[in-house]
């Protein structure tokens, strides 16, 4: 069973459907004692980290989330709130996966960073099973992470930056797996196929 953790400022309703289409059925989550209930969890959020770090504070997310050893994957700004800092508010984060998160330095291009992209420089993990470099997914930011040794396939826009991440049990995608059409969907069920050694 998987959870999505509701943390009040995410479009949780997309990626349940997400999951719906794959025949698994999420459960929304708002208590951080039901999370050990489940198999795997998902951390969405959109908006600002300060604020989401802020939520997750006030309910009782982080310690939640640090004790939990089943598979965990963050979505957009859920994927920056699992690193260990974020200039954006200028927040310390879950530290859950090693590195920072900045401001994308887009040159001339316009930020936010929205819409198609390429991914490069892809590992071999069970979440990038059949993904290869240059499928395009959905990004929708303007901060990133930093590329260094968790990273598992990157983004360029101005810079390189990770597009996802994975370190232990906890992961993070940039991009919309749930609005990135059938590459989307192949990374959400490599979501639910991952089996942690």
């Amino acid at each position: 069973m998987i959870a999505i953790i509701n943390t009040g400022c995410a479009n949780i309703n997309s990626v349940r459907f997400a999951f719906e289409r794959l025949g698994v059925t999420p459960e929304v989550i708002t208590d951080p004692a039901q999370l050990a209930q489940f198999d795997r969890a998902i951390l969405p959020g959109v908006g600002h980290a300060k604020v989401a770090m802020d939520r997750l504070k006030q309910a009782g997310w982080c310690q939640a989330i640090a004790e939990y050893d089943k598979p965990l994957m963050g979505i957009c700004l859920g994927m920056q709130l699992l690193c260990e800092h974020t200039d954006e508010g200028d927040v310390l984060c879950l530290g859950m996966i090693p590195g920072n998160v900045s401001l994308l330095e887009v040159g001339e291009l316009t930020s936010p960073h929205m819409g198609w992209n390429n991914l490069c420089e892809v590992k071999a993990h069970p979440l990038t099973r059949g993904l290869s470099a240059q499928q395009q997914v959905y990004f929708v930011h303007s901060f990133a992470h930093t590329p260094n040794e968790a990273t598992l396939a990157q983004g360029e826009y101005g810079n390189a930056f990770s597009a996802i991440v994975a370190q232990d049990n906890y992961a993070g995608m940039q991009f919309h797996p749930e609005r990135s059409a059938k590459v989307g969907t192949a990374l959400l069920q490599n979501f639910i196929d991952w089996q942690l050694p």
